[in-house]
């Protein structure tokens, strides 16, 4: 199928591994300029070579999103680099070694949201307007199946739903504009140097069996290649009637259907 978006211009957050990576190699299979950010210089240069031998340009930056000045600078950069955006992915996120409610401080919520959701915030404010004069954008934020129902750490899961809100109230916002904004909650996906594949080292093989067991109905951990084929879709051409959705791609693994 022809995505329609060839030659199109993407900015992809926490670009240099696991989901972000695929992301962005999903996008550069169907001709799309990436930019790229990430805080590991080493890592998001060897991905970004991986993704140039498809056929596009890439631009790069090293970026803590964490940091709210952060994210103008990074949207300047690409649109100097590559031109306007018009697909953006807010990958970036993570729980940062937090805890459930009463064991989080005030300053784990802050941090949590801060990296999770405030970022993304940021870059749709910057980007939209952008989309809206143009009458043509993607936005695809990357949720988690516990932004949805309960499970992860208690600032993790407040920033995903929070992130899954701002997603609907903007997607109907922009609706009649020609651009779309939609989530994707992933399950448990596993790749090297993620959460999931530290749980596996830091746990004995029993508990990692009874996790699967009680968790996956698949019977196994997700992968990230299933995530950045979704990431193709939403922003193609393709897409247009779908708007303010969290689409889980989890194996099965949540229970909600909300």
């Amino acid at each position: 199928m022809d995505m329609g978006i060839s030659g199109k211009n993407a900015l992809v957050t926490g670009g240099s591994r696991g989901l972000g990576r695929q992301a962005a190699l999903a996008l550069a299979r169907e001709g799309v300029n990436v930019a790229m950010c990430a805080r590991g210089e080493e890592r998001l240069n060897e991905t970004a070579d991986e993704v140039r031998e498809l056929g596009v340009k890439v631009s790069t930056a090293v970026a803590d999103l964490g940091k709210p000045e952060e994210a103008e600078q990074l949207v300047q950069a690409t649109i100097s680099e590559l031109g306007q955006i018009d697909i953006l992915v807010n990958n970036v996120g993570g729980s940062m070694g937090t805890s459930d409610l009463l064991n989080s401080s005030i300053d784990d919520f802050q941090a949590v949201m801060e990296v999770n959701l405030w970022s993304a915030v940021r870059l749709m404010k910057l980007t939209l307007p952008g989309m809206k004069d143009r009458s043509w954008g993607r936005v695809i934020n990357i949720a988690s199946i516990y932004g949805r129902e309960h499970g992860g750490t208690a600032p993790y899961m407040t920033a995903k739903a929070a992130m899954i809100a701002a997603t609907k109230h903007a997607a109907m916002t922009m609706a009649s504009e020609g651009v779309t904004v939609n989530a994707i909650a992933p399950g448990s996906i596993l790749f090297p140097g993620g959460s999931w594949d530290r749980f596996i080292n830091n746990n004995t093989p029993e508990d990692v069996d009874e996790f699967i067991e009680r968790n996956l109905p698949a019977g196994k951990f997700g992968w990230p290649e299933p995530i950045g084929a979704t990431v193709a879709f939403l922003a193609s051409a393709h897409a247009d009637l779908i708007l303010g959705a969290c689409i889980n791609v989890d194996g099965g693994q949540s229970h909600s259907l909300f």
